[in-house]
């Protein structure tokens, strides 16, 4: 009997001692193991060690069978993939915690490489799952509609399976979380998950559900992505979608966005370009839509927010993409015309240049043309117009003061119209996605309405049975909506987070530190759940896990940039409040935090910019724009140009409507506010002067509220690497694919995963999950008594294991805490293979007892309908003839003297068959005649038996030279022989010669 009052293997000949590992968890191939046998390790927990040498047989958990590896692949030196194999030994497994021998970068390399040239992008590493970017489809719009042509992956369905069975039988909220640099596919990935969510509960892609979501998301896919120096389809907006899952059916939906890098719609960085959008608009409009947007004579080329960047565009696709944008643009119920002259607007404005003028007011470079353009899409007069873009009011010290503002300034101004108008246009766009509302039935219809319209719903309706009493069938009514109202409200969602990936671009710039925030924020997730949990847990609850893993935390640059106050976001907004520079704060963060390790400075020493050592790679920042793209205002002058009685354009209108209601609601207007240029929840005004929150703060709120969001779900992670850094089709390069390796610590979550305890359990939550696996009779079924059925479940578990994991290389152990039961991957994985098979027996037997039994209660039906269908088949009469017509009569018949005369009176010979008529020299084919030789293709083979030496093949053209002396044959002449083939094997060329008119 060993600790805990587990029983241990009577056997003395079984050795006690593991397999020789690496990492407490590989053996080397070669070893000699024994049969399974269960043993102590230290701080109470057991190990079943087992493996075989000459039997290398993994299990395989996505398909709950165990498998043997594939041949030895090879394993080329300049990364492409060539057929055939790849050199260096390596086996091809599914989880690489079944990777035999040592664990090194260079194993998980080799593996995901060779399952790279396998065309398996997704390998796992116990639960969570690796996915490799292979840029076959570059170019792709990455939106629902386009994945409709794409190969369902297994990996990513049983993810989605494991999300709907976890939610629907616990009711915990589900989050799937995809990381990844720039470039690694996690937009495209987060599109078959959702497509494939819908196909498990949202009722497939014909539903009206997945034809509003789809359209919504080609919309947002034009508006929010871009071509970067690293990503022709880069997402510049993140997205958290919430799908509610009620009873297995999809009940609503929501779309979350994280709209940040404004800046890119009036200046691209070098070698990048603006939002797609606009290249597409400028392709696919028509001359009559290009005359009323004003956009007769532009281009690309001559218009300033585009002309700065990439030019280059492929006028074809952006015209076909720009019709599907337009049609969805229809399903979702946005006017076309109001989106696009916004957007007209925003590419017009560019072209507004101010210049220093003779007097006070500043003048326009190339006259007020374009000006008068944007007023006229805008709805508003040229002349209020101006007056917004080059004047600003003061209050100082309760006066209102107007000034003119210098070009400088009124270019400014100009710009931050540009980015208010775009942004407040995606946001109006989202709001109108999530308010598509179709409730009634839970099966594939979309209701998008937040948790707070349901929350009122379920107010309206106690409202209403509160008044109508509780008698008759409206308070019973009343009360099931009610019930429904607040049932729906509390139930758990299934989320997918595609947040913005790691970048590196150069210069980076402050929307790019946000960036980098969120993917550090996004990794410190990842490393909290997976590593830090598990390493605490086991040092609360008194385990002590053999394998050490040393994985790097980055709460140290998470800290450094957003600490409270001395972190760099909270710096940068104490400069902007004081009125500072880019060098004063440059400096003040120096001093600051000098001696921080993750703070350095660039080679060049300029002023203005300075380096993080991230998780991913060293980026330098440069801080020119810091100040005025965090301070993101726009001022009162401008907006209330936009106000309805002045504005007869009521969508722009719209887009300023809650400023426009905070600004109109005293007097005098305008009088010297400021508002934020991208849309935010934050109305009130500070001092009277400047909007509560920056643009940094306000990123930083939504980005809290996500994670408290995250903290209260079951967490689901996928894991995105790049192949390569030039988006070409089918190359690994190992130098990008391991530096990424090592950033997301692959190998330290393998090391975890294959050897230590990642997984934990409370102990009456593993008995109600597991207990089938013990007779009915032998548990005690008490809660006093929970822990000795655990000890049960396991002393079972380990006596299956010598029959089911003979040949396993993942070390299956256990432990026993204070509140949990503590299990290794391999130990999970052993366990719900063995509960999927008790299962499946179950469902079998049970099949068969209530198939007999339906069977054995039919029979006596069954077996008198089979005596009279055995009766009727005896005592059937012989049909009868018809009636009023009578047999013929025997002496009616003649007699054969009689056939005789009558063949030599014309000439016939019973002996002999007539003779066949003759060929005629022709084949009548419609009103034609053709004639011989004819060229026709064979439409089978002939002879089909294939006994003649020369077979006539289908496909093949042969010659026809004639009508066979066989009947229903041609005589075909095929390399110097001639043979009698039947007519119905052939069949005439469309490009025969013409015959004769008959």
């Amino acid at each position: 009997m060993g600790p805990s009052g587990l029983v241990l293997s009577s056997d003395p000949s079984v050795d006690t001692n593991p397999c020789p590992s690496s990492h407490h968890a590989h053996p080397h191939v070669g070893s000699e193991c024994k049969p399974p046998l269960l043993e102590q390790v230290e701080g109470g927990g057991h190990r079943a060690a087992v493996c075989d040498s000459h039997s290398p047989v993994a299990w395989d958990p996505q398909h709950e069978q165990q498998v043997t590896p594939p041949p030895v692949l090879l394993y080329p030196e300049d990364g492409s993939c060539v057929k055939g194999g790849m050199t260096g030994g390596v086996q091809e497994v599914e989880d690489l915690i079944h990777l035999a021998g040592p664990l090194t970068e260079d194993a998980v390399l080799k593996t995901l490489h060779a399952r790279f040239c396998s065309s398996h992008y997704f390998t796992n590493v116990g639960p969570i799952l690796l996915s490799v970017n292979p840029y076959h489809e570059v170019g792709n719009a990455l939106t629902l509609t386009s994945t409709r042509a794409a190969v369902q992956s297994p990996h990513l369905l049983r993810v989605v399976h494991e999300a709907v069975r976890q939610q629907s039988e616990t009711g915990y909220p589900q989050a799937i979380i995809l990381s990844g640099a720039s470039g690694s596919g996690k937009t495209y990935t987060s599109m078959l998950l959702l497509r494939q969510l819908f196909d498990v509960a949202g009722g497939g892609p014909e539903t009206d559900a997945f034809k509003h979501l789809a359209a919504a998301f080609t919309v947002l896919r034009s508006l929010g992505s871009a071509k970067t120096r690293s990503n022709s389809e880069s997402s510049r907006i993140g997205h958290f979608i919430e799908v509610q899952v009620t009873d297995g059916a999809l009940y609503r939906t929501k779309i979350h966005c994280y709209f940040l890098d404004q800046t890119r719609v009036v200046r691209a960085l070098p070698d990048e370009k603006n939002y797609h959008i606009f290249y597409q608009m400028l392709a696919g409009l028509t001359q009559e839509e290009r005359a009323k947007l004003h956009l007769e004579g532009h281009s690309v080329r001559t218009l300033r927010y585009l002309s700065e960047g990439d030019v280059r565009q492929d006028e074809t696709e952006d015209a076909r993409r720009f019709e599907s944008w337009k049609a969805c643009l229809g399903v979702l119920g946005i006017p076309f015309l109001d989106v696009v002259r916004v957007l007209a607007a925003v590419l017009l404005l560019g072209n507004v240049t101010f210049i220093e003028g003779q007097g006070l007011e500043v003048d326009i470079q190339g006259g007020s043309h374009e000006l008068k353009s944007v007023a006229a899409l805008l709805g508003v007069s040229s002349a209020a117009l101006y007056r917004g873009l080059t004047t600003r009011t003061h209050n100082v010290r309760g006066q209102l003061v107007k000034s003119m503002c210098d070009a400088n300034m009124s270019n400014m101004t100009r710009d931050a119209l540009a980015k208010a108008l775009y942004c407040r246009t995606v946001a109006t766009i989202v709001r109108r996605a999530n308010s598509l509302k179709r409730l009634g039935s839970t099966s594939g219809t979309l209701s998008s309405d937040s948790n707070e319209s349901v929350h009122h719903q379920a107010e309206v309706a106690s409202q209403h049975a509160s008044t109508v009493g509780t008698a008759g069938s409206k308070a019973s009514k009343s009360m099931s909506v009610l019930n429904n109202a607040v049932k729906h409200a509390t139930d758990g969602f299934i989320g997918i987070l595609d947040m913005f990936g790691f970048e590196d671009p150069k210069p980076s710039h402050l929307e790019h530190l946000c960036i980098n925030l969120c993917a550090e924020t996004m990794q410190h997730f990842y490393n909290t759940h997976i590593f830090k949990s598990s390493i605490e847990s086991c040092r609360e609850e008194g385990i002590t896990c053999e394998v050490e893993v040393d994985y790097v935390d980055n709460v140290p640059c998470i800290d450094l940039i957003s600490s409270l106050r001395t972190g760099l976001l909270s710096m940068l907004d104490v400069e902007g409040s004081v009125r500072g520079t880019p060098e004063s704060y440059i400096q003040k963060v120096k001093v600051q935090h000098k001696g921080n390790a993750r703070l350095f400075e660039p080679k060049a020493n300029h002023v203005r910019s300075f380096g993080i050592h991230h998780f991913a790679s060293r980026v330098i920042y440069d801080a020119s724009d810091f100040l005025d793209t965090n301070r993101d205002i726009i001022s009162d002058d401008l907006v209330c140009v936009f106000h309805k009685h002045s504005c007869n354009f009521g969508f722009a209108t719209h887009l300023f409507g809650s400023e426009l209601k905070a600004l109109f609601s005293q007097d005098p207007v305008p009088r010297g506010v400021s508002f934020r240029i991208s849309p935010t929840s934050h109305t009130d005004l500070q001092n009277g002067d400047e909007p509560v929150s920056t643009l940094t703060q306000d990123f930083h709120t939504r980005l809290d509220n996500l994670l408290r969001t995250l903290v209260h779900a079951k967490p689901h992670f996928i894991r995105c690497l790049r192949s390569n850094c030039s988006e070409k089709p089918a190359l690994f390069d190992r130098a990008t694919v391991i530096k990424q390796i090592r950033a997301l610590q692959v190998l330290e979550t393998v090391n975890l995963m294959a050897g230590g305890y990642p997984h934990r359990m409370r102990f009456k939550t593993f008995n109600m999950r597991y207990r089938l696996l013990v007779p009915f009779k032998k548990l005690r079924r008490v809660e006093d008594k929970t822990v000795d059925d655990c000890k049960l479940i396991l002393e079972y578990f380990v006596r299956s294991l010598e029959d089911v994991n003979k040949s396993s290389t993942v070390a299956i152990q256990w432990a026993l805490g204070k509140r949990h039961i503590f299990l290794s991957e391999g130990a999970r994985q052993q366990l719900e293979m063995l509960r999927i098979e008790m299962r499946h027996r179950a469902a079998t037997l049970l099949q068969a007892v209530w198939r007999g039994w339906h069977f054995r209660r039919r029979w006596p039906t069954l077996k008198r309908n089979l005596e009279l269908r055995a009766r009727s088949r005896t005592v059937r009469p012989r049909p009868q003839p018809i009636a009023g017509t009578p047999p013929p009569d025997v002496m009616d018949r003649c007699d054969q003297k009689t056939i005789q005369q009558t063949c030599s009176l014309f000439g016939l010979d019973l002996e002999r068959p007539p003779p066949v008529p003759p060929s005629r020299s022709y084949t009548i084919t419609g009103n034609h005649k053709m004639g011989y030789p004819q060229t026709r293709v064979m439409k089978r083979n002939f002879p089909e038996e294939g006994g003649s030496e020369t077979v006539l093949l289908k496909g093949e053209s042969v010659v026809v030279v004639g009508a066979s002396p066989r009947r229903g044959h041609l005589l075909v002449d095929y390399q110097g022989h001639s043979f009698h083939v039947p007519f119905q094997y052939m069949e005439l060329k469309p490009s025969a010669q013409p015959g004769v008119n008959i």
